[in-house]
């Protein structure tokens, strides 16, 4: 059960990448749609690190995030836990795209990802999906992610 959980757990990671200044349409990013996207590369980053305070630096209080499909974690401590077993599967996600879009304090960020890892008993973990976080801006001006669902393409499957 908690091999399961910690290799479910790890999509919830999101790559480190070079910031594009572009979407995955091709159309040039603004600097807000960057800070959004910066945030997004910020989480993952620590992700892969091992900086599970820098990961919750990037989500607001009681953020909604879905280590599994369907269901979601809003505790911290909870979600801090779940994190920290993530770190140690060493993941490695990479996207082949992102979207951002923005509506007054609220934005989406969308991104095909794959990841790849090693759970605790050595077995390589390889997963994919598709990556939906929404995001507000806080008053210091700096967007934190209030809901993280890196299973999007789930319901295209059913």
């Amino acid at each position: 059960m908690v091999k399961e959980l910690i290799a479910s757990a790890i999509v919830a990671g999101v790559a480190s990448v070079a910031a594009a200044a572009h979407s995955s349409e091709g159309r040039k990013m603004t600097e807000e749609e960057k800070n959004i996207l910066a945030t997004v590369e910020a989480m993952t980053s620590s992700l892969e690190k091992g900086d599970v305070d820098g990961i919750m630096s990037t989500y607001r209080d009681g953020a909604a995030i879905m280590f599994e499909p369907g269901q979601s974690v809003t505790d911290s401590s909870i979600a801090r836990q779940i994190f920290s077993q993530m770190t140690a599967a060493k993941p490695e996600v990479s996207y082949s795209g992102h979207e951002v879009y923005v509506s007054g304090d609220t934005a989406v960020h969308i991104a095909p990802w794959s990841m790849v890892g090693t759970a605790p008993d050595g077995t390589k973990i390889e997963q994919a999906g598709l990556s939906v976080a929404v995001l507000r801006v806080q008053a210091d001006g700096s967007w934190k992610m209030v809901i993280d669902n890196p299973y999007g393409a789930r319901l295209l499957a059913e």
